[in-house]
Order: C-alpha cells, then sequence, then structure tokens
C-alpha cells in the first residue's frame, strides 16, 4: 500500500509540475515571428524585430490584452517557404495563437496554405496568419483564406499610387522587379496602371531579376540610360533595390526613381546625397508625416524609437497590427485564433496618426491612408544621418486607394 502510495504522490507531483507549465505557458499571449533574420535580406528582418519589440512593450505598458502581455518570438526563415513552415509547427506545436511574416510573397502563399492545412486538422489549436508586408495582389484575391489578415496594402493599390504620383512630364520608364510572385505582381500592376491612367507613358524597358543574386546593378544601369527612360519605377526591396539606387546614382544617371521600399532600412544611406529630390517612395508612414500633421503623440512615438535604436521608425502599419490585435483579443474574450479572426473582421479602428482604417471583412485586406515621400533635403527629420529624408508629397486617403476583390471566402462553422 506505501508502495502504491507513494506512486500516486510521485505521479500527482508530476501532473502538477506539467500543470503549471501550462499555466505559465498561457501567461503571455505569444506570436511567432518569422522573416529573413540571416542571409542577404537580413538587415529587413532584423530592423522589423526592433520595430515590433518597441511596439509591442508600448502595447504591453498600456495592459496588453485581457490582462495579458503579448511576447515576440522570432524564428529565421532565411527567406526560404521550407524554413517558414518549419516555424509555423513550432509554432503550433507551443499553441501560439498568431504567426507573422512580413517579407516574400511565396512564402506567404506557402504560409497560408500551411496555416489553412494545419486548422482543418486541429480545430482545437487554430492559428491566425498576420501578414505585415507580402503584397501580392493573389493572397486576398483567389488565394483568400479566413485565417490569413493583411494589414499592409497590396501591390495592385501601391502600383496605382504610383502611376498617379507620375509628373504629366515623363512619358519613357523602365520597370525592374524581382522574378517572384511578388516582382511578377508587381510588374503586372504597374503596366495595367500606366496603360489605364497614363496611356502616353511608354514603357522602354521591362525587366525581371533573380531575387537576392545580383551585386552589381551598373550594366543594368548602362541599359536604362541607353533607352531614354526618364523614370525607374521599381517594387525591389533589400539589396536588390538598395544596389540598383546607388549604382544609378554613382552613375550620374538622369533618372528619377520610383519605389515602394527605399525608405526602409539601409535605403536612404545607399541612396545618398545624389538622390536628393530625385526618389520617390510609396509609403505607409514616414518620420516627417507626424509634425507635417502636428500629431505630437506620434512624433514623440516615434523620436523615442529613433534615440533607442539610432534608426528611423517607419513601421506605424506594425503598430496599427498590435492595436488590432488588442481590440479583437478584448472584443473576443478569450486567447482563441477562432475567435479573435472573427472579432477582425470588419473591424475599424483610428491608427497612431488619426486616420481611420478598416480590415475588409471580405477578404481580410487592410484599408488604410498611404503617402508618396520624395528624399530630400529640408526636413525636420533626416533618414539615417544623411542630411536628407522623406517630405510627404502626397496624402492618398484610405477610400481613395480601395479597390475590387475577387476573395471567396471560407468560413469555418
Amino acid at each position: 500500500m506505501r508502495a502504491r502510495s507513494g506512486i500516486s504522490i510521485l505521479l500527482g507531483l508530476v501532473l502538477g509540475i506539467a500543470g503549471l507549465g501550462g499555466a505559465s505557458a498561457q501567461q503571455t499571449i505569444k506570436v511567432a515571428y518569422t522573416d529573413p533574420l540571416s542571409g542577404p535580406f537580413a538587415q529587413v528582418g532584423d530592423a522589423n524585430l526592433k520595430q515590433m519589440q518597441y511596439i509591442i512593450d508600448f502595447i504591453n505598458a498600456k495592459g496588453g490584452a485581457l490582462g495579458k502581455k503579448f511576447e515576440l518570438v522570432p524564428f529565421d526563415n532565411k527567406s526560404q517557404p521550407s524554413d517558414a513552415l518549419i516555424a509555423l509547427k513550432s509554432a503550433t506545436d507551443q499553441n501560439m495563437p498568431f504567426i507573422m511574416q512580413c517579407s516574400g510573397s511565396n512564402i506567404a502563399a506557402a504560409l497560408i496554405d500551411g496555416v489553412n492545412k494545419h486548422n482543418d486538422r486541429n480545430p482545437d489549436n487554430r492559428i491566425i496568419y498576420l501578414n505585415c508586408g507580402a503584397v501580392a495582389p493573389e493572397l486576398t484575391n483567389e488565394q483568400c483564406s479566413f485565417w490569413h489578415f493583411r494589414f499592409d496594402l497590396h501591390a495592385a493599390m501601391k502600383a496605382e499610387v504610383m502611376v498617379r504620383a507620375l509628373p504629366k512630364d515623363t512619358t519613357k520608364v523602365y520597370l525592374i522587379n524581382q522574378d517572384y510572385l511578388f516582382g511578377q505582381s508587381v510588374q503586372r500592376e504597374l503596366r495595367k496602371y500606366l496603360g489605364k491612367l497614363r496611356p502616353d507613358v511608354q514603357i522602354v524597358g521591362d525587366e525581371l531579376i533573380p531575387l537576392g543574386k545580383i551585386k552589381d546593378f551598373s550594366p543594368y544601369i548602362t541599359k536604362i540610360k541607353a533607352s531614354g527612360a526618364q523614370a525607374l519605377m521599381t517594387g525591389n526591396w533589400g539589396p536588390d533595390m538598395n544596389l540598383l539606387i546607388k549604382a544609378g546614382v554613382d552613375a550620374g544617371a538622369d533618372l528619377r526613381y520610383y519605389t515602394f521600399y527605399a525608405h526602409l532600412a539601409g535605403g536612404p544611406t545607399a541612396i545618398g546625397a545624389g538622390g536628393d529630390g530625385r526618389v520617390l517612395s510609396v509609403m505607409s508612414f514616414g518620420e516627417n508625416v507626424a509634425p507635417e500633421i502636428g500629431n505630437k503623440e506620434a512624433e514623440a512615438f516615434t523620436k523615442g524609437f529613433r534615440e533607442k535604436h539610432k534608426f528611423d521608425f517607419s513601421a506605424a502599419g506594425f503598430r496599427t497590427i498590435f492595436e488590432y490585435l488588442q481590440a479583437a483579443t478584448n472584443k473576443a474574450g478569450a486567447v482563441d485564433a477562432t475567435k479573435i479572426a472573427y472579432a477582425l473582421e470588419g473591424m475599424t479602428i483610428r491608427d497612431f496618426l488619426g486616420f481611420e482604417t478598416t480590415m475588409r471583412k471580405d477578404d481580410h485586406q487592410l484599408i488604410s491612408e498611404y503617402f508618396v515621400g520624395t528624399f530630400k533635403k529640408g526636413v525636420k527629420y533626416d533618414a539615417e544621418n544623411t542630411g536628407l529624408g522623406w517630405a510627404t508629397a502626397a496624402t492618398v486617403l484610405a477610400k481613395d486607394v480601395d479597390q475590387p476583390n475577387s476573395c471567396k471566402m471560407k468560413r469555418p462553422r
């Protein structure tokens, strides 16, 4: 009897310890974050990571959600879909309710498929995919998923904004984009909106380049100069964007550069003083937006980040994500992926600049304001200590970036 009693006591202790471990795991709301944290695009992932953590600290200081703090758990996907799926498996093994990814629409497509399959098989351990920057339009159209929420404008929306920013005297353009799902989408959408909105513009060159492989863009700049192009239009990001513009500026090419991502980490340094007034970027936020519209709270928030990390805060959209998560989790009343997903649908909040944003129910595409920034001297906040910064050339309201979608959403019972 004593032996059996001892075994019972030991079993009780083991179960008690296991129970304490499970309870401990639920003390925070974990968000898996997977992006390149090594390799040629590591600078992008590292900058995202620092900005997200700064935002999470702010959200947690305001109470988190349901009395719990958010916790960011990073996974390096090395820009590979297979590694992102390994991160997804790790996240679901730990019962994390969210996985976030920003860079690479090919990776986003793999995650959507992986999340769909996991959630179908595991109704008691579902996970939501928060897309913070993979912007191929297909992801919220024919590949749309109830479990996928995109918190950045997609490439067609950005392409329309970019084309509308072209001056009337620009009639010859050259397109360069990365040869994968996102870059192909940018190429297609730029052609579409140039034809629709600017039929007077001639596309004098159009190339797709291998992702992250080119170290010297000077041969491309030689071809662009020979084409007679007045403007280069590109969705390139990371080193494929930075090295491209640096090569053009260094070669003295008489070009204006229309970009999606020149404002992100490393871009201003690569451009340098030679890009004064010649580089435009379609962006969700620039550090000079807040003082330009007189929003002192937003200005103080971004200034605090710069003082802590010594580089520019560009991720206003990330703060919007966590404010949506905070509101949706509180509304759901539980850290439950299904309940939170339903709470997110159709939700409207004001972002930290004071603009109204909506998570569209039909396709889970965020609709928000956007800006066109010009890299120039004479702004309040320069970028990366270059002496130049992003002045707002245009503000595009949410209602003016809204586009129809072809999503046929399937919702769980």
